[in-house]
Parts: structure tokens; C-alpha cells; sequence
């Protein structure tokens, strides 16, 4: 149904939501450990600069490694006495005071500086900014939201081509399928004209001419019916379905068995007659079509809760399992001639105009196919 379509789309929205929100998420936790890692690794240099100034014979061979290992993060290390020592940072002009001090005010607002003591008195303060790694990731979570942005708009594009492009096909669809419709009884017009010109005097002709032109008007009343919102009337839905059955009987072929199982009785559902008639008999086309030679097609009604099931079954050739999700879809047939539009026609009538339900039930190659149409019917 239309609604399980908006519901469908809510919920990869909200799935696509949760996803990037988890990603960008993780990677700002992981920029705070990277960040928490790099004033470890301060920390501990500050401790090995600690060795220098504290010597007592040799230095250790892991205080070295830690001092000459720091080669990513800029630092300046300012003395209580005034000298400063710079690290990492290149393009410095050393002699230039002021530029040293907004980059030590820069480090400050970046980390908390790090205060060194030797035998409990402060002798320094070392001043450390992110390194160049820790400055890209930083931007890693923009440059995912950009990226997220563009392929939401790349998929809208391609949602919104496809549906025009799928609006065309309908609209082309459309018209052949109203030339189709159109052009049957205009046929049998011109057949009873000049029967009517051979034997004016034969009365019975005139009432198949006049069956034609309500078959004329009842065309044009579904096509006027399917641009807007139409009237739904309370209806039984036996009645309808034997209306259908029998203007298709009269037009089938021998070989063709259309059965229905009316039980008569008074099962009320709201409908539009018009294109309620138009949808079923579309369905019973596709079934009939898919008879090869001699078959049956069998229409029964099952009376489920609230609901109201109409069953069309057929054994003709089966639907294939790789066409059977696509056979609503416009331009989707089985038959080597058509348009696929008839159940495209359906489904939107079925589940748009009557809030309904129409699906394949079940289908098997070589012996054939049950559709259902599903609607609420009236306590």
C-alpha cells in the first residue's frame, strides 16, 4: 500500500540517520583518545627532558629514544627563566617574540598546557599544539557529512529521474492504452454500421451498438476518473465482480473457461464501480493472456476478519520468481505484446483509490498463477 511505501522510505531514512550519526559519533571518540594519546606522549617527553636536568651520569637509552621519537607534535617549552625551546615547528622565526607568543597562546586554547617540577618547584611550562595527523582527522567527520550530502543528493537525483522517467512511460502507456481501449468497440461500431446498411430493419443490431456506445461511455468515464480523487460508493461486491465476468464472457473464447463462485451473498465494500470493473478486468486480461491454448480462470471471494479477499486463479504459465516483484511496475510484461500498464493501472486504482491491497498470492512456472486483491469491507 501507499502508506507501507512512505513508511518504507521513513525508516531507510532513519536507518541511513543512525548509521552516519554512529560513524561521525566513533570518529570524534576516536579524535579524543588520539588527542588523550598525544598529551600522554607530552607527558612522558617532559619527564625524559626531567633526565636531562636531573642528570646523574649517563642518560638512559629509553629517555633518548623518547626525546629523539617526538618528531610530529609542535612544542615550545618556556624556562622560569626566560628560555624558550622550540620543537617541531617549522618556518619559525625564533627572534620574533610576538609570533612565538600567539603560537604558545594558539598550543594553550588546543591542549592544557603541561607544567614541569623538579623536586617539587615549577622550573617550566611546555606548550604543545595538535599534530598535522590530529589536525586531518579533525575534519575527517566534515568531509564525511559532505560526503553523506552528496550521495543523499546523487540518489535524489536518480529517485526523481527515474520517476519522471517512469511517468513518462506511464503517460505513453496511457495513451496506447486508451487508443486499446478505445479502438475495440469503435471496431464493432463500424462492423454493426454496415450490417445495419445491409439489414436496416434487424432491431438487434441496434442493441449491440447500443452496448458499444456504453461501452464507449464507461471508457471514458474511467480515464476522466484516473487524473482525480474519485467518489467511493458502498457497493456489493458480488454484484461488481458478476457485472466484470459477464461483459468479459460474451468477448471470450471457447477455449477459455472463466469460472466465478458467486454464493450470493451481501458483502459490502467501498468502491468506485468504474475503475474497481477496470482493475479486476485487467487482472482477468493478464490471466487469460497467460493461457496458451485451452484453460481456466477461476474468480472466488473469501470474507477474512474485516477484510474482503478476491482471489484470481488461473493455469496458464506461471510468472517468473525474477519478474514477479516488478509485475506492478510500468513497462514490466510477461507477454510478448503490451505495454505493461494494465496492472500498473491495477495497483495504483487497488491501493491508492481504495486504500486496498493487490499482490501475486502465489505463482509456478507451467501451472499458473493467484492473484489477490484485498479490501475492507463494510460491517
Amino acid at each position: 500500500m501507499k502508506n507501507n511505501k512512505n513508511n518504507n522510505n521513513w525508516l531507510i531514512i532513519l536507518l541511513s540517520s543512525i548509521i552516519v550519526s554512529f560513524i561521525l559519533w566513533n570518529t570524534y571518540v576516536f579524535v579524543q583518545n588520539f588527542k588523550t594519546e598525544e598529551r600522554n606522549k607530552m607527558e612522558l617527553w617532559s619527564l625524559a627532558t626531567l633526565e636531562l636536568i636531573d642528570i646523574e651520569g649517563e642518560i638512559s637509552n629509553l629517555t633518548l629514544e623518547v626525546l629523539k621519537k617526538n618528531k610530529t607534535t609542535p612544542m615550545i617549552k618556556v624556562d622560569n627563566n626566560g628560555d624558550i625551546e622550540i620543537n617541531n615547528i617549522d618556518n619559525l622565526n625564533r627572534s620574533d617574540s610576538l609570533q612565538i607568543n600567539n603560537l604558545i597562546k594558539k598550543f594553550s586554547l588546543e591542549n592544557e598546557p603541561i607544567k614541569i617540577y623538579l623536586s617539587g618547584n615549577h622550573i617550566s611550562t611546555l606548550y604543545y599544539g595538535n599534530s598535522n595527523l590530529l589536525n586531518k582527522l579533525k575534519f575527517y567527520p566534515a568531509a564525511l557529512l559532505i560526503i553523506a550530502g552528496l550521495f543523499g543528493f546523487i540518489a535524489f537525483l536518480f529517485f526523481r529521474s527515474s520517476k519522471i522517467a517512469e511517468m513518462n512511460l506511464l503517460w505513453s502507456g496511457m495513451a496506447k492504452e486508451t487508443a486499446h481501449q478505445i479502438g475495440t468497440p469503435l471496431t464493432s461500431l463500424m462492423g454493426w454500421i454496415e450490417l445495419l446498411k445491409n439489414k436496416p430493419s434487424e432491431k438487434k443490431y441496434l442493441k449491440e451498438v447500443e452496448k458499444d456506445l456504453q461501452r464507449l461511455n464507461i471508457i471514458s468515464e474511467r480515464f476522466n476518473k484516473i487524473g482525480s480523487k474519485p467518489k467511493l460508493d458502498k457497493a456489493n461486491i458480488y454484484d461488481e465482480i458478476e457485472k466484470t465476468i459477464d461483459y468479459l464472457r460474451s468477448r471470450l473464447s471457447k477455449k477459455i473457461n472463466l469460472e466465478f463462485d458467486n454464493s450470493k451473498q451481501e458483502i459490502y465494500v467501498y468502491l468506485n464501480k468504474q475503475l474497481f470493473s477496470w482493475s479486476l478486468e485487467n487482472i482477468i486480461k493478464n490471466s487469460i493472456d497467460a493461457i496458451k491454448e485451452k484453460g481456466k480462470v477461476n474468480v472466488r471471494v473469501s470474507k477474512v476478519n474485516e477484510y474482503v479477499k478476491i482471489f484470481i486463479v488461473d493455469n496458464g504459465v506461471g510468472i517468473k520468481k525474477s519478474v514477479r516483484n516488478k509485475i506492478f511496475n510500468p513497462g514490466i510484461t510477461t507477454k510478448e505484446r503490451g505495454w505493461g500498464l494494465g496492472l500498473s493501472l491495477s495497483k495504483r486504482i487497488i491501493e491508492e483509490y481504495h486504500n486496498g491491497e493487490i499482490k501475486v498470492e502465489e505463482s509456478t512456472i507451467g501451472q499458473g498463477t493467484k492473484m489477490m486483491i484485498k479490501l475492507k469491507g463494510i460491517e
